[in-house]
């Protein structure tokens, strides 16, 4: 248990570096999130918010919202899809593509530095048996020690 809660600190120090480092460009995490989706969407999937919501494990309304917040600071837009005029596509804009190769380049330099010791938590977890990841239940919680406050 306590290499997995290692490994989950290792992935929450890095998702806490990528929150501030979007708040630094003045974008919140998802809309950096965001624009790593679509510009990395797989090719047999069009950039639609459907498929964005998917993606980021997203309600609709809420890919929706997000969207129109990110196309609200100019680093996307809204496109018809040239072969179904029913859908909409997302593209990112010149600036989006900037903040986003900008944070990215960011991100690769956190990661080069505390990459190793992620990789490392991961491994501790993928190589321990699972009988030794599992600590027997406790029957009592425990109890915490008080100081005296007289």
């Amino acid at each position: 248990m306590r290499r997995l809660a290692e490994f989950r600190f290792q992935l929450r120090k890095f998702l806490h570096f990528s929150s501030l480092a979007a708040g630094a460009v003045g974008i919140r995490a998802q809309q950096y999130q965001l624009l790593q989706c679509i510009w990395g969407m797989p090719e047999e999937l069009d950039p639609t918010i459907a498929n964005v919501a998917a993606r980021m494990l997203l309600k609709h309304n809420s890919a929706v919202e997000l969207v129109d917040r990110t196309i609200e600071q100019g680093l996307l837009r809204r496109c018809p899809d040239p072969t179904d005029h029913r859908r909409i596509l997302l593209r990112m804009t010149i600036l989006g593509e900037k903040l986003l190769g900008s944070l990215a380049a960011w991100h690769l330099r956190e990661l080069e530095e505390t990459g190793p010791e992620l990789i490392r938590a991961l491994r501790r977890v993928l190589l321990t048996p699972q009988s030794q990841m599992q600590e027997p239940m406790r029957t009592e919680p425990r109890r915490v020690a008080m100081r005296n406050r007289n």
